[in-house]
């Protein structure tokens, strides 16, 4: 049986001040900030995918990878949201698997403004700030990934 849940990668990417980069959707007009993530094509690995969704997102992989999550987070989007995705009637939600990177670019290096932009800016945010920020529906998501990588912020 086919999942109900697209697979999809999340990164953390992380700089030097321990601050996390962070986007506002251009697709969402609620104007909540998230952390880059996107789907795994067919025959890829989510290591493959997490560095291409990188590359597509920011604009640049110059980064570290530093911790890899044990587990895939399962979340449901609002039936609202879906209807504006081209996989909405598809699935009910995504599964992710989740990737920490140390960033080690210059900031001019990110670069939003990307092929398919799916951000109109970005910042880097207090992990702190993370969970209050995002959409509603993508908080246990982040509670529990920042749970798994808390030893990235001691």
């Amino acid at each position: 049986m086919e999942s109900k849940y697209r697979r999809c990668v999340g990164m953390m990417i992380i700089n030097s001040d321990n601050k996390i980069l962070v986007g506002r959707r251009l697709d969402h007009p609620s104007g909540h900030w998230q952390m880059p993530q996107g789907g795994i094509d067919e025959n890829e690995n989510p290591e493959e995918a997490v560095w291409r969704e990188m590359k597509e997102e920011i604009g640049t992989d110059n980064a570290d990878m530093i911790k890899r999550s044990k587990q895939w987070i399962n979340y449901e989007i609002p039936s609202e949201t879906l209807a504006t995705l081209p996989w909405g009637n598809i699935y009910i939600g995504q599964t992710q698997k989740w990737f920490a990177f140390r960033f080690k670019g210059r900031e001019e290096e990110i670069d939003v403004s990307t092929e398919n932009p799916e951000f109109s800016e970005w910042k880097w945010s207090d992990h702190n700030l993370l969970v209050e920020n995002i959409v509603p529906f993508k908080r246990v998501v982040y509670e529990k990934i920042l749970i798994e990588f808390k030893e990235l912020f001691n």
